[in-house]
Formats: structure tokens, sequence, C-alpha cells
């Protein structure tokens, strides 16, 4: 499996994948076949909110609107996750995640952790 370069925003949090490993909802892509089940596979990324990302999102808060600051937090916090979860999938052997989900908790005031989980499993394409 080649590895390409990474893609990263412009603070510098990777919004790229290095591997180029399926990952999907699904628990069978169209046109694939599981042939090997390598695990539970998951990576995350723990945030914390910054003093002036919260004085603009005080201010948005009065007059309403997306909070733009914390939407690329979580962005790049999701991306970051998936990343790492798509390193350990490769470090197994896979070169597919099946089953995978985004979760979020408060891991503390102002922090909050992005996990991404799935099953790495070893893909191949169906005959015919």
């Amino acid at each position: 499996m080649s590895e390409s370069p990474l893609i990263r925003s412009s603070g510098g949090a990777v919004t790229g994948f290095r591997h180029r490993i399926l990952m999907t909802t699904v628990d069978v892509p169209p046109g694939k076949r599981v042939v090997r089940v390598v695990g539970v596979v998951r990576g995350n990324s723990v945030r914390a909110r910054h003093l002036g990302r919260d004085i603009v999102a005080g201010f948005k808060n009065l007059i309403g609107g997306e909070i733009r600051e914390y939407t690329k937090l979580l962005a790049e916090a999701r991306e970051q996750a998936m990343d790492r979860m798509a390193d350990q999938a490769a470090e197994q052997g896979a070169n597919g995640v099946v089953g995978m989900r985004l979760t979020t908790s408060v891991v503390m005031g102002g922090a909050a952790e992005m996990l991404a989980y799935g099953t790495g499993v070893v893909l191949e394409d169906v005959e015919g």
C-alpha cells in the first residue's frame, strides 16, 4: 500500500489521509468483499477551545449565526481522528475500515474528544 502526502490546514492540522484506505459506514462496500477482519481500529483527537475563539463565539451567540471558529476546530479534530484510525488500520494490515462511526464527548470544561472507530478489514474486488 503506497502512502500519499499529508494534507494540512492553514493551522497545521491534518485534513487528508496518508493511507489509501477505504473508510465507510456500511458493513460491506458495493463491489468489494471482506476477506479478513483485522479487528477494531480507532483514532482520537482532544481539542481545547481558545480564548480568542471564545470571544468571537460570544459575539456570535449574541447576534446568531454559525460559529466558524468552532466549526473549523471540530472539523480538524474529526479529520485527525479519522487519520489516526487509518494509521492504526494500516499498521494492522487492513486496506479498509467498515462500520465506521464518529462520536464526541466533553473531556473537561473547554475541551472535547473526537473519536473515530470501526472494523479494520482486508477488502478485495468482487469479480464479475
